[in-house]
C-alpha cells in the first residue's frame, strides 16, 4: 500500500495493525492500540506514535528523518539498525537500553523522563541538542559526542561536561544557565542569586541551593511565628528586585520530626494564613484543622 503524502490515523484506539509494505512520507499514528509495526514499513520523513501506550516493538533497520514515540510507556527497547536524524522517546519510562548498532546524528536527541535508561550509546558522535532532563541514572555522556547547540539537563545525574563541549549551551527546564548553577550548586552564594536580573535563571538558582541554605545565607527576615503540634513554625521572607518577594512557611512535621521550608505567595502575612492556603483554603477563618501537619 503506497500513500504519495501524508497519512494521519492518529486517535483511532481500535487500530492495532498497519497495512503490510505500506509507504508513505509522513505517518501519524499517535494514541492508537498499536502493538507492533509491520517489517515492511516504509516512512520517508516523520512517523510519529506519540501515546501507543501498548506498543512494544519497532521493526529492525527502521529508516526514517524523524521518528516520535512520546510517552510510549510499553517501550523496553529500540530496533537495531536505527537509522534516525531526530529521535523523541521522552516518557518512555521502560525504556532501558538504546540498540547495539544504530544511527542517531546531526539532528537532536530527547530522552526526557526516561527513568529506566542507564546510559547513552558510544556511537552518538555529532548531536545538535540533547535532552537528559530527568534521567537520574545517566551520569556521564559518550566519550566522542560532540553537541553543536545545547544540552538540557535538569534532574538528570549528570555531574559536568567534556571538555569539547564548553561553551555548550546548558539548560535547566529550558532556562539558559552556566556550569557554576549546573555542576558545582554548593558555590553559589544569595548575593549573588539577589542580583541576579534575569527572574528565571534566579529561580534555578535558588532551586539548585535549596531554600534552606538561601533563605539562612540570605537572612530572611522573620514577618510572623506561632506553633503548631510540630512546635514552632515561622513565615519567613526574602526580598529581591525587580520580582516579587519569596515567602515561604518554615515547619516541622509532627510525626518524623523532618523540617520543611514550604514556599507560598508573598501576600500570606501570617503562618496560619499559610498553612491554609497550602491545605486549599482561601479564606483562612475557614481552615480548622484538628492536627495540622
Amino acid at each position: 500500500m503506497h500513500v504519495d503524502e501524508s497519512l494521519s490515523l492518529a486517535g483511532k484506539t481500535k487500530l492495532n495493525k498497519l497495512p503490510k509494505r505500506l509507504s508513505c512520507y509522513e505517518l501519524d499514528a499517535s494514541k492508537t492500540g498499536l502493538q507492533v509495526l509491520p517489517d515492511e514499513l516504509t516512512v520517508e520523513c516523520e512517523l510519529r506514535l506519540d501515546g501507543c501506550r501498548k506498543l512494544a516493538a519497532l521493526p529492525r533497520n527502521l529508516q526514517v528523518g524523524t521518528l516520535s514515540l512520546v510517552g510510549c510507556t510499553a517501550l523496553t527497547s529500540l530496533p537495531e539498525g536505527l537509522d534516525v536524524w531526530f529521535l523523541d522517546v521522552s516518557g518512555c519510562t521502560q525504556l532501558t537500553s538504546f540498540p547495539r548498532k544504530a544511527t542517531i546524528a546531526h539532528g537532536s536527541l530527547n530522552v526526557h523522563s526516561c527513568t529506566s535508561l542507564m546510559s547513552l550509546p558510544n556511537y552518538l558522535t555529532h548531536l545538535g541538542t540533547l535532552d537528559i532532563s530527568g534521567c537520574p541514572q545517566i551520569a556521564e555522556l559518550p566519550p566522542g559526542l560532540q553537541i553543536s547547540s545545547w544540552i538540557e539537563i535538569a534532574d538528570s545525574g549528570l555531574r559536568g561536561l567534556l571538555k569539547r563541549m564548553q561553551g555548550i549551551g546548558i539548560r535547566w527546564r529550558s532556562v539558559l544557565i552556566d556550569e557554576t548553577i549546573a555542576f558545582a550548586p554548593h558555590r553559589l552564594r544569595a548575593t549573588a542569586v539577589v542580583k541576579e536580573k534575569n527572574a528565571e535563571k534566579r529561580r534555578v538558582m535558588i532551586e539548585r541551593m535549596g531554600f534552606d541554605r538561601f533563605f539562612k545565607d540570605a537572612g530572611a527576615k522573620q514577618i510572623h511565628s506561632d506553633s503548631d503540634p510540630g512546635g514552632q513554625r515561622e513565615l519567613l521572607r526574602v526580598p529581591l528586585q525587580n520580582d516579587e518577594d519569596i515567602v515561604c512557611l518554615s515547619v516541622n512535621c509532627p510525626s518524623t520530626g523532618r523540617h520543611y521550608l514550604l514556599r507560598v505567595p508573598p501576600k500570606m502575612r501570617t503562618c496560619h494564613q499559610a498553612a491554609a492556603w497550602m491545605a486549599g483554603f482561601d479564606d483562612p477563618k475557614l481552615y480548622k484543622p484538628l492536627k495540622e501537619t
